[in-house]
């Protein structure tokens, strides 16, 4: 997924982020693309434009994108680091409606 100038200027709202120098702007989108590798790799595929599952996707990404921007010089004290119970709603929502693909899709036509 590219971040194209709509979803910047959304995800940089949700961050409430007025300006980026230009290497906040390069650390914005290598936390874009990291977010967008971590929904991947966690089972849930870019939804369809204009869905009510890609405006969940999409507030799932900025949540990761300002967790990862928010703490990069943060110092956790103790063991307790907890999970954003309303992203891991959102995260379990997007898992349990994955789309089916079935194995004729996926079948190669292999030698």
């Amino acid at each position: 997924m590219v971040l194209t100038d709509a979803r910047k200027t959304a995800l940089l709202a949700y961050c409430r982020i007025d300006e980026l120098d230009a290497g906040e702007a390069v650390l914005l989108e290598s936390l874009y693309a990291a977010a967008v590798a971590y929904m991947e790799q966690a089972g849930v595929s870019e939804p369809k434009e204009g869905t009510p599952r890609r405006a969940q996707y999409d507030l799932a990404v900025n949540y990761l994108v300002l967790d990862a921007y928010d703490q990069r010089e943060t110092v956790f004290a103790g063991t307790i680091v907890a999970d954003n119970p309303a992203f891991r709603r959102i995260m379990n929502q997007l898992k349990l409606t994955e789309p089916v693909v079935s194995d004729s899709d996926t079948a190669g036509t292999g030698a």
